[in-house]
């Protein structure tokens, strides 16, 4: 798996590929990605390294258990996409802001928390784990680090205390990763009619837009944007939808009606993205195509090794009775724990949301 990684990353290595797909094809717009001095991360539970579980409780065990032997932060057994990033810049990996212990921000920060949306969501969206720092949120806590941390290096007297602080002048040579916007599709589906969830892609897009011309204006320069994944796709939809009737599922089981709307916000973003970059003339702006890679892997998920696209590693899941991953529950007066599974490699799906750390380098 490390190695088809390493291949994957080997194209966004040699350029920053601003995908402009319109008449004209692809343009390409150089840049030495191994320069960054720093990441700046903002998004959910796909990347969120520690700030959820510092705000909301830490994940429990078996949670990092492939990689970090240990919980980590992260919704996986192992590193995210965030991190295979950071490894291949030769970056530590990042402390989250909301994580107040043991963490080191000279080389970046990451403001995701998981639960996290594009647009800020109505209190009845925590029912479906939707948490409050919204990408709006998330970009006003930039703001105040930034400001904050460049004070502090100016006051710092010793290296020592500079050493977990960013370089100022730093923050323009960085990399700004955002991946956000799933959960805006998931909850919506929950709680919108598929007209209803259409018509609020064009203010997801512009929120999201309007925080990258924000970062652009507090000196963002290079920036790594995701389109949205085949959400339908994801094993928890099965477990909210067991018996869905005919045609509700394509060959690979996953939910036509919530892709088909992931398709259209994926077909509007890019059309902004096209702009957004005629707009900022100094930024290149990567964007990566996560919902073609996905589709690639879900339809050739048996020949790379992978079980089954809807089995879950971590969690009881037998006749409709689900218990999370890590949780414990009661079947008949018998304790039953949500234990994962024997290998994680072998499987896409680590608790029915999340990816394995073995799916997380091939899906995008």
């Amino acid at each position: 798996m490390e190695l088809i990684w390493k291949q994957l990353f080997i194209g966004f290595s040699l350029i920053l590929v601003v995908l402009v797909l319109g008449d004209e094809g692809i343009e390409q717009k150089e840049s030495n990605i191994c320069s960054f001095p720093a990441i700046y991360n903002f998004g959910d539970s796909g990347s969120d390294t520690g700030s959820g579980s510092a705000a909301l409780g830490s994940t429990p065990s078996p949670y990092g258990e492939t990689f970090f032997h240990k919980p980590a932060g992260r919704a996986c057994d192992g590193r995210l996409v965030i991190d295979f990033l950071a490894e291949q810049l030769e970056l530590p990996y990042l402390s989250g802001y909301l994580d107040s212990l043991g963490t080191n921000y000279r080389h970046g920060a990451n403001f995701a928390v998981g639960g996290a949306t594009i647009r800020k969501q109505s209190g009845n969206a925590s029912q479906y784990g939707i948490t409050p720092f919204s990408l709006g949120v998330q970009i006003k806590q930039f703001d105040d680090f930034k400001s904050r941390a460049s004070d502090l290096y100016k006051q710092a007297k010793t290296a020592f205390q500079r050493s977990k602080l960013p370089v100022p002048e730093e923050f323009s040579k960085a990399l700004y990763t955002l991946d956000i916007g799933n959960n805006d599709l998931y909850v919506g589906y929950q709680m919108l009619s598929p007209d209803q969830l259409r018509e609020a892609i064009p203010d997801m897009i512009n929120q999201f837009v309007s925080a990258v011309r924000h970062l652009y204006q507090q000196g963002g320069r290079a920036f790594w944007i995701h389109n949205k994944s085949p959400v339908g796709c994801a094993p928890v939809f099965q477990i909210l939808h067991p018996n869905p009737p005919p045609g509700f599922l394509d060959r690979y089981g996953c939910f036509i009606a919530v892709n088909d709307i992931a398709t259209e916000f994926n077909r509007q973003f890019k059309d902004r993205v096209i702009k957004l970059r005629a707009e900022l003339p100094q930024a290149s702006i990567t964007y990566v195509d996560v919902s073609t890679a996905a589709y690639a892997l879900i339809s050739n998920a048996n020949n790379e090794g992978f079980a089954n696209l809807s089995a879950i590693c971590c969690g009881y899941h037998v006749n409709n009775v689900h218990i999370p991953c890590g949780a414990k529950g009661s079947i008949n007066g018998s304790e039953v724990y949500g234990a994962p599974c024997k290998d994680p490699s072998k499987y896409l799906s680590w608790d029915g949301v999340h990816s394995t750390e073995a799916a997380n380098p091939l899906a995008c």
